[in-house]
């Protein structure tokens, strides 16, 4: 039995996320010793105007679960990369904000990242 064309289309999409994701997290790690979610987490915080983001801000930008998502900013800030901060205004509030040495590692890292996401995306030139 073949499966439906939209089943087919779905796997398609399943294959190229897990092969896109093992490239880059092979390519990051071993270039820079960042995980595909620490690069997201750091992409995120040098994005935009502003110097901070809250932790379930960065979730749903990198599309984890804040525990997981607070556990990726716990090695970043272990590795002195970003640091946290309390919300004043809100004592549930948890900010994360990149340091100098994150976005040094950050800026290092993204073309490593953007050649992935080339050789992986680009158009095929017939």
């Amino acid at each position: 039995m073949t499966p439906e064309p939209t089943v087919e289309q779905w796997r398609s999409i399943l294959a190229a996320h897990a092969a896109i994701t093992c490239a880059l997290e092979r390519e990051l790690q071993d270039a820079h010793g960042l995980s595909v979610s620490e690069f997201e987490v750091l992409e995120r915080l040098v994005d935009g105007e502003c110097r901070e983001r809250r932790i379930q801000e960065l979730a749903d930008a990198v599309h984890l679960s804040q525990s997981a998502t607070t556990r990726v900013v716990g090695r970043l800030e272990k590795d002195g990369l970003v640091c946290r901060a309390m919300c004043a205004a809100d004592r549930r509030g948890v900010f994360a904000e990149i340091t100098p040495a994150g976005r040094e590692r950050y800026a290092a890292a993204r073309p490593t990242q953007r050649r992935v996401l080339d050789e992986h995306l680009a158009p095929v030139v017939a």
